[in-house]
């Protein structure tokens, strides 16, 4: 994933603008947003699971069994505290 694009940083960029502006979602093609937040989903579950077997691993633990960045990862932990509190 070091091709110079961080497709995470690109997609938290994306959560955070459709979280924050009702105005995104009034432009964004509603197709392409649920194949996104399909794929968040799937990527959520997916660090869930490894958690549930791998106690105690970090961002880079995570990052490295999902395929993607220590800052996705991270961000995926953040996101995942804040839902269960």
């Amino acid at each position: 994933m070091d091709e110079g694009v961080d497709p995470t940083s690109m997609c938290q960029s994306l959560v955070h603008k459709v979280a924050q502006s009702k105005q995104l979602m009034a432009v964004a093609d509603p197709e392409i947003l649920i194949l996104f937040e399909s794929w968040l989903d799937e990527l959520e579950e997916e660090v869930l699971n490894f958690l549930k077997t791998n106690h105690g691993a970090d961002a880079r633990d995570i990052a490295k069994k999902l395929g993607i960045s220590k800052s996705g990862a991270s961000f995926l932990l953040a996101k995942l505290t804040k839902e269960a509190t």
